[in-house]
């Protein structure tokens, strides 16, 4: 068997296992092994290609100190940016490292572009002063400028979301920007005709000019959403990573680049449009509808919501310990106060005292998707002890305590009851159909949606006010006693 056939070899495996581990990936008993068999076979398909690829001519690769010099360099920084990483900044981590994915896709057009050109020659009109490529191939200039643009938005809308995502980047939004978006696009768009159909002069110019405008498009399609629609941002930049390496495949003819590109794509695909049913919002609406820029919903006039009450942490572990059944809703303050330790102690110790506990979890609590799956799992709460949305509201009725750690907009009854505001139209968590509700956060201040919670002041809600992870214990302390 020649080398050919055994690269050949080695990408049909790499791609298979990317199949495999995308399957492991749907239970959370097989996920870690399914990261593993993947990355197993990216690792295999990387160096066959380094140590058996040749050109058409014949020759392998050179180069191997540049090579292994980046492999070195990303794997040491990659795996200290992983291990360090708080779980509050997990979702900053994923937007940066998808970032990084596209922009290498931007990349790998840049210089595919110039490898194209350099094989063609160049003819000078004098009367036009215009110079062009006479017989660029125009399949593959199309992958060569599709790939860029997608890569390229992915980037720099990636590198916004994480901005956002850590508070560096604010909301913001100006008149007509949903004008100027679709203005950039059909001039993207145009550009790109222009230089596949009419061959123009000034190839090389349109070429950087659709990769500025590409740019320029990323930052302004991120920049105005904010609130509970950046997990689906975040999926939705990560299908378009998905393909643009897809295109990448493309242009090496690389099975196992295409393949996995293909997968990432159309999952991050799928989540997106699964995510935004959960939220009963369109994409459409999700990408220019600005969710979550004002504060005080839809009219824009503050209301006058009474007052709230509050309970001390005796009276919510009497409560608690002598309920038949409780269920947890975390949020992203769970995941800022690193609470989720304690909140399965809290868990194991109700149930020794015969209290049925379970976590509601919405789709799009936190900042990404699954992040409070993710967190649970880290603090080695029992999958089955999770109930998706639909499910934690059929158990809503039969429930004596609901105990809200961080969570707002997705317990928010004004999606369900006020027409005027932003998020009106959300399913979300039915957490007033249970017995008692006690809300712990830190203060008053709205979610991350900018949003005023309607639940606070209602008859059956009570405030518990302070840092998760310290009131969770003491709550374990005040239980110990009852």
């Amino acid at each position: 068997m020649n080398m050919q056939a055994i690269l050949a070899l080695s990408y049909l495996i790499g791609s298979i296992t990317f199949i495999v581990g995308l399957k492991m990936l749907s239970h959370p008993d097989s996920a870690r092994r399914g990261n593993l068999v993947a990355a197993a076979g990216m690792a295999a398909a990387i160096l066959a290609t380094i140590f058996l690829y040749q050109d058409e001519m014949g020759n392998p690769l050179n180069n191997y100190g540049w090579i292994f010099a980046g492999l070195i360099v990303g794997t040491v920084v990659g795996t200290l940016s992983a291990k360090k990483v708080q779980m509050t900044a997990m979702p900053e981590m994923v937007s940066m490292f998808n970032g990084m994915g596209g922009a290498c896709a931007m990349l790998i057009s840049i210089i595919e572009f110039h490898h194209l050109t350099s094989d063609f020659t160049w003819e000078l009109y004098e009367e036009s002063g215009y110079t062009f490529f006479s017989s660029l191939p125009g399949g593959m200039l199309a992958t060569i400028l599709i790939g860029m643009v997608i890569g390229s938005v992915s980037f720099a809308g990636s590198v916004i979301a994480w901005g956002k995502l850590n508070g560096k980047i604010k909301d913001r939004s100006f008149n007509g920007q949903h004008i100027v978006n679709l203005g950039l696009l059909a001039i993207v768009a145009g550009l790109i005709l222009l230089i596949l159909v009419a061959r123009p002069g000034q190839t090389i110019t349109y070429f950087y000019l659709i990769l500025a405008l590409s740019l320029v498009y990323g930052v302004l399609f991120v920049l105005p959403i904010g609130g509970a629609d950046m997990p689906v941002v975040i999926s939705l930049l990560n299908s378009f990573t998905g393909v643009a390496a897809a295109f990448g495949g493309f242009l090496y003819n690389n099975p196992v680049m295409l393949t996995g590109g293909i997968l990432v794509g159309s999952a991050g695909t799928i989540l997106t449009i699964l995510m935004c049913k959960a939220m009963n919002r369109s994409l459409k609406n999700v990408l220019i509808g600005s969710f979550g820029a004002q504060a005080t919903g839809g009219s824009g006039e503050a209301k006058d919501q009474g007052h709230y009450k509050e309970i001390s942490l005796n009276d919510t572990a009497v409560l608690m310990a002598y309920a038949q059944k409780v269920m947890i809703i975390p949020g992203y303050g769970l995941a800022v106060a690193q609470a989720q330790h304690a909140c399965h102690e809290l868990e194991k110790l109700l149930n020794e005292k015969g209290v049925e506990v379970y976590y509601g979890i919405h789709p799009v609590a936190g900042r990404m998707p699954g992040h409070m799956n993710v967190l649970l799992a880290e603090a080695d709460v029992p999958y089955e002890k999770l109930m998706e949305m639909e499910d934690a509201n059929e158990q809503m009725s039969t429930t004596s305590v609901v105990m809200i750690i961080g969570a707002n907009d997705v317990v928010n009854p004004a999606a369900k009851e006020d027409p005027s505001s932003p998020i009106y139209g959300m399913p979300i968590l039915e957490v007033e159909r249970a017995e008692h509700v006690i809300v712990n956060k830190r203060s008053m201040k709205p979610g991350y949606a900018g949003i005023e919670n309607d639940l606070f002041f209602k008859p059956k809600t009570s405030m518990l006010f302070g840092d998760a992870k310290k009131v969770l214990q003491d709550l374990v302390s005040e239980l110990k006693q009852v």
